[in-house]
């Protein structure tokens, strides 16, 4: 790309992200920008304890039980065990992704494949709560480490060549590794350099690969970038080394992971805007990859609206462009995960049961003999007009075959949650709610953390929160 260099007269590109890091603080963020984050920062704790109960969440515990670790200093959410920052980061990175029900960042290029560019609060937000637990800092601390931790990520997601994610990169565990190197450097007060060592060490540290996407392994990615930020800040302060351009070096994370970069997308770009503000961040409304969101809220529109009942359903039609399907890769799947990440159990499940919450997200449920034969009606492929639409949208074509050749259709570009149909702070409460019911979380502590999460500012010690969050 044309915007894209090594290194320029006006220095490291990677020098100016540590520098962003290092110098912004609380009142650099405009009030709307904290406000959406903490509509995320909500619906990151409720799904860390929906994913608490997952059977990875399980698994994780039991690997850190036997660790044996003396410093238990950070809460695991949704559980009595407390552990090193590092550990806890991992497990409530984990947790927040298990379901595929964490908000998700959208692109601003058209050759960015909307909605696929990470997961921000996965990463970020774990790294930088178990440090302020730890160290007993402020709601107002928490806040500007997760901005600025999701402001670099995102901003890297963005400036990174498409073909990152297209050739099997997971963008939520490369450049998360980096958003929670940025969040843990500015909640420690690493200055500029040490920042920039910081980001060094997690270029080195950023792994994930979406062939994994539909196993236990996504959302241990998140996990793995969580911890790792709080590894590489951590070394960084030690005095660790590491390479002071690790972003734009011809060795470095772009051209190694990317192929190459628009340095357009993220010098000048960190803050100006925020990406919470423009383009945005969706907070989803389905367990499900963001991909299927657009179709969902489509398809439970029209279901509505035509009073469409299942035995009516002889053939549905899914068009997208050519992205969507590259990454909903589970035609007929079989297991909860993999129905996370198949349009066609998506679809199926709305048509059945008019709703696809937690609950409907389970391998009994996929596997119900009416599951699997709705799933059989549907096709889901590429569609022209979809495809003409751009990357930057998620435009979804529908049309239903009804019994006796009556046809429906429909078209969407965005789902519910995304900034288009935004959930307020109350719809993003009551998921918050359901979270917490399906992990059995005690209704008053559920209420508290809500009431919480909307004046953390003002909160002297995020051990108030965390306090709520465990048993």
């Amino acid at each position: 790309m044309s915007g894209e260099r090594v290194a320029t007269e006006a220095g490291s590109l990677t020098a100016y992200v540590a520098e962003f890091i290092a110098s912004t603080q609380y009142p650099d963020i405009p009030q709307d920008v904290v406000q959406l984050g903490m509509k995320s920062i909500l619906d990151g704790l409720g799904l860390g304890l929906a994913g608490s109960v997952a059977k990875s969440g399980e698994l994780v515990r039991r690997h850190l039980q036997g660790l044996g670790s003396a410093s238990a200093v950070a809460s695991v959410i949704g559980a009595s065990l407390r552990v090193p920052a590092r550990f806890a980061a991992f497990a409530n990175g984990t947790a927040i992704h298990a379901d595929d029900y964490d908000d998700t960042q959208l692109a601003v290029a058209k050759d960015r494949v909307y909605g696929l560019l990470t997961h921000p609060t996965a990463p970020a937000l774990p790294a930088v709560l178990a440090v302020a637990e730890r160290d007993g800092r402020s709601g107002k601390d928490l806040l500007t480490a997760y901005h600025v931790g999701v402001e670099v990520e995102c901003k890297i997601a963005e400036a990174i060549h498409p073909r990152h994610y297209q050739h099997g990169f997971h963008s939520t565990a490369t450049c998360g590794t980096f958003g929670a190197a940025a969040g843990l450097a500015k909640l420690c007060g690493l200055p500029s350099e040490v920042a920039c060592v910081a980001l060094g060490i997690a270029g080195s540290l950023s792994a994930g690969l979406r062939e994994n996407f539909g196993t236990m392994m996504k959302p241990l990615h998140a996990g793995r970038a969580a911890e790792s930020g709080v590894i590489a800040a951590e070394f960084a302060a030690l005095g660790f080394t590491a390479t002071p351009h690790i972003l734009e070096a011809p060795r470095g994370f772009f051209r190694a992971a990317g192929g190459g970069y628009d340095e357009g997308a993220i010098r000048g770009r960190l803050g100006n805007p925020w990406t919470f503000a423009n383009p945005g961040v969706s907070i989803k409304p389905h367990p499900s990859g963001s991909l299927t969101h657009p179709g969902m809220t489509l398809m439970l529109s029209l279901i509505k609206q035509h009073e469409i009942r299942p035995n009516q359903v002889e053939r549905v039609k899914v068009g997208t462009n050519q992205n969507m399907p590259n990454a909903l890769i589970h035609h007929r799947p079989r297991t909860e995960l993999q129905a996370k990440f198949s349009m066609e159990f998506c679809m199926a499940i709305l048509l059945l049961e008019r709703k696809a919450g937690l609950p409907e997200f389970t391998d009994d449920v996929v596997n119900r003999p009416d599951v699997q034969a709705m799933i059989q009606k549907v096709d889901f492929g590429v569609h022209p007009d979809a495809e003409a639409a751009g990357y930057d949208k998620m435009t979804t074509i529908i049309e239903i075959t009804l019994t006796g050749g009556r046809t429906i259709s429909g078209r969407a570009d965005f789902g519910k949650g995304s900034p288009a149909n935004p959930m307020s702070y109350e719809e993003v409460a009551d998921k918050f709610r359901g979270c917490a019911a399906f992990s059995r979380w005690p209704s008053d502590k559920t209420e508290r953390v809500i009431n919480l999460v909307k004046r953390l500012e003002e909160v002297p010690d995020v051990r108030e929160l965390t306090a709520l969050l465990s048993r």
